[in-house]
């Protein structure tokens, strides 16, 4: 992150920076990793915008970066950013004429019993 914020982004006030829910993924842990002065400057200068912990949508984006990671990338070191956005574009692009589809296990149904514990409880 120091290296992004001093190089790619000096110039930048504020980055938006995604982040999922893993515990080392704070605002604490620029203050572990610098000095207090430092860590605090870095963390002025980011918004941090957590992914929902339980999205299941989740899951497909991560299946499709894996597939494409597998099916495109594996076993590649590819120097150019350009070669990179081409053979990416190309992987898509055949991956979308395939029309492939996510099929949903998950019912209505199994979600009010499985997430029962969830839903808020009212007292009548």
């Amino acid at each position: 992150m120091a290296q992004l914020l001093d190089t790619h982004y000096a110039d930048c006030d504020k980055i938006t920076l995604i982040l999922d829910n893993l515990n080392t993924h704070t605002k604490g842990a620029f203050y572990t990793a610098f000095e207090p002065e430092r860590a605090r400057a870095y963390v002025k200068r980011i918004d941090f915008l957590y992914t929902p912990k339980h999205g299941s949508w989740l899951n497909i984006a991560e299946c499709e970066l894996s597939a494409m990671s597998r099916q495109c990338l594996a076993g590649r070191r590819i120097g150019y950013l350009t070669e990179l956005q081409r053979e990416i574009a190309a992987w898509a692009s055949r991956t979308t004429q395939k029309q492939r589809a996510v099929d949903w296990q998950f019912q209505v149904d199994d979600a009010r019993s499985k997430l029962k514990h969830l839903y808020p409880k009212f007292i009548t």
